[in-house]
């Protein structure tokens, strides 16, 4: 995690953002744990149901309650949401099932991730992804979900910073 503050903090400085949903504030105590992190994150916002992700977040409603607000796009616009929320440069998002539903046909836990980089020319970097962990409890795959969110953030990275 040191890397990601000295990335973050190399010319020009950025600042960073979290929206979580299924990893319920693990992204935000990970980042929170880095000493310094003062210097670079701005805070997090943990939103677990649609109505919050639409009031906070900007999420449209019509397509979060289409997908359970459970999809790549939804992930992003929680990015976007949280760079707008914090004012932020960079910002992850989270969003999934931690455990089956099977009332909503969700057999394994699975989730998305996305990292919105709101530019200095207004324009959008966006990566997401994708997790699924098959036989996994609730508490591995919100940390198997933060740990590929991270990773992501700090490859990101690296590529900006080459």
């Amino acid at each position: 995690m040191d890397e990601l503050k000295q990335l973050l903090l190399q010319p020009p400085r950025l600042t960073l953002a979290v929206a979580e949903s299924v990893t319920c504030g693990r992204l935000q105590a990970r980042i929170g744990a880095i000493s310094g992190a003062s210097e670079f994150f701005l805070g997090g916002l943990t939103a677990y149901t649609i109505p919050q992700k639409v009031r906070h977040l900007g999420v449209d409603r019509a397509l979060a309650e289409q997908t359970n607000a459970v999809s790549p796009e939804v992930a992003e616009q929680m990015a976007r949401g949280a760079c707008a929320f914090f004012g932020s440069d960079l910002a992850l998002a989270t969003t999934g099932y931690a455990e089956p539903a099977p009332d909503r046909s969700v057999r394994q836990p699975q989730a998305y991730w996305a990292l919105a980089h709101r530019r200095a020319d207004n324009t959008w970097g966006l990566r997401r992804g994708w997790v699924e962990q098959p036989g996994a409890t609730r508490v591995e795959m919100q940390e198997a979900v933060a740990d590929a969110a991270l990773t992501a953030l700090v490859k990101y990275l690296r590529e900006l910073r080459e």
